[in-house]
Parts: structure tokens; C-alpha cells; sequence
């Protein structure tokens, strides 16, 4: 974490410190934190243990503030490979200088539901090549790089404010496509994608029931479980209550 000094009256923040200092320190507090109760609840999760310490996401939060952000510390993080290790390289880079291809290259390491939506939810969906990750990863073949499609497209749906329902219409249509594909981890995220986008607004609320309809109906049995599982949530009482509210104005 960036030091502050104080000279002449003044204080400035110290310079940041080096990756080679950052990262055996952020190793060694992997290792004394470890927790062989949760490594070992893990499998429970569907989390791979092999390469894990065992430290809850929440205690890896708070490390990585006090830490700060550091785009050679997170590479140097992902590479270590452990599942930690790699969440931890999420909380701490920095969004600005995430490119399209590590994007891409992060992405081929994925190996698990909760680093895919980790980096989805906390790193993807705040760079500006974000949009364009998901048409690219929607065509993927693999389980958890397709996965990453509709997890980004979930998180942007909750986190970009500012963005055209127009993007959000044409993230239906990749969910229809990919409504067929029967592997878990992306048949869970490609409802996940629905229901998120569905609860945004009123219109792109009464868009995603209309697929969902469809998807209800359709001849895949995958199809059919998205379809019928976004429709309980997004025709309930709750969801079409506060999409009925009407939107605070915002302050000129």
C-alpha cells in the first residue's frame, strides 16, 4: 500500500512499490492465511482445491485494499496460478490498463466458475473493451470462456449505467443462440445473463420474458430450464412491481 510522507508541511504519497517487494509479500500472507477447513469445503463449491490455499474471498477483499492497485503486482499474481493467487490479481489491477489481449489470455486460464465471474464481475466489465469481449467470447468452445460471455454480460447489465438498451437487445440474441449448450457452467450463466438483463428496465424487461417464452418452449431441454427459471424470476410480483415504479430524474 502507497506510503504517505510528509516534507516541508507537505505530504505526498510515496512512490509505488516495486513488484519484486509487492509480490513475495503478497505470497507469504497467502501462505499464513491458508485454511485447510475451507481448502477442504471448497469441492463443495465446485472450486478445484488442488492449487488452493483456502482463504474466504472476503478476507482476499480487504488484503487486496490494503495492498492498492498494481497492474505488474496482478500479473504477476495470475501467473502464480493459485486459485487465490488469481483473485487476488483481479482485486488489485487496474482497469485502465487492462488490454483486450490479456483479457483474452486471462480468460484461456480459466478453470472454475468463481475466477471466470470473479474477473467478470470485478475487472472485465470496468475496462472499455468490455462490449466488444462478449461478442468475441460468445463464440468460444470452451466451457468457462463461453461461460465468460454471459457472466460479463450479467455484470455489465448491474454495473454499466450508461450503455443503450440497443447493446442489451443484441446480448439477447447471443443468449437465445447459446441457450442449447448443455454444459452447466454456461447454461447457469447464460440464465444469469437473462434475468440480469430482464430486471434492468421496463422495456428490456418485457424483451427478455418474450425470449424467455420462447426459450420455455423450445425442444432443447437446456433451452427450456433458461427459458423456465428466468420466467419465474422475472414475472414474479417483485421484479414487475419495482420495474413499474417510475425512474427517479436525474439532477441537471
Amino acid at each position: 500500500m502507497a506510503r504517505t510522507t510528509t516534507t516541508a508541511g507537505r505530504s505526498r504519497k510515496a512512490p509505488p512499490r516495486p513488484v519484486e517487494e509487492l509480490l513475495p509479500e503478497a505470497l507469504g500472507w497467502l501462505q499464513r492465511n491458508a485454511d485447510p477447513e475451507v481448502r477442504a469445503g471448497m469441492a463443495r463449491y465446485a472450486i478445484p482445491s488442488d492449487h488452493a490455499f483456502g482463504i474466504p474471498v472476503g478476507e482476499l477483499r480487504r488484503y487486496a485494499k490494503e495492498l492498492g492497485r498494481s497492474h505488474e503486482l496482478a500479473g504477476a499474481l495470475w501467473e502464480n496460478g493459485a486459485y487465490e493467487a488469481r483473485l487476488l490479481a483481479v482485486f488489485v489491477e487496474e482497469p485502465a490498463l487492462v488490454t483486450p489481449a490479456q483479457m483474452e489470455r486471462w480468460s484461456r486460464d480459466f478453470d472454475n466458475w468463481a475466477v471466470c465471474d470473479t474477473a467478470c464481475f470485478h475487472l472485465f466489465d470496468r475496462t472499455p473493451h468490455a462490449w466488444s469481449l462478449v461478442d468475441r467470447f460468445s463464440a468460444r468452445s470452451d466451457e468457462f470462456g463461453r461461460r465468460a460471455a454471459f457472466a460479463l454480460l450479467a455484470s455489465l447489465s448491474v454495473h454499466d449505467k450508461a450503455a443503450e438498451d440497443a447493446r442489451f437487445l443484441h446480448g439477447l440474441e447471443l443468449i437465445e443462440a447459446a441457450a442449447g449448450d448443455d454444459r452447466n457452467f454456461v447454461k447457469k450463466a447464460v440464465n444469469w445473463a437473462l434475468r440480469s438483463i430482464g430486471k434492468r428496465n421496463a422495456t428490456l424487461h418485457a424483451a427478455a420474458v418474450e425470449v424467455a417464452r420462447r426459450l420455455a418452449d423450445a425442444e432443447a431441454a437446456p433451452a427450456r430450464w433458461v427459458g423456465r427459471d428466468a420466467l419465474r424470476e422475472l414475472t414474479s410480483a417483485a421484479v414487475v412491481a419495482r420495474l413499474a415504479k417510475p425512474r427517479p430524474k436525474k439532477a441537471r
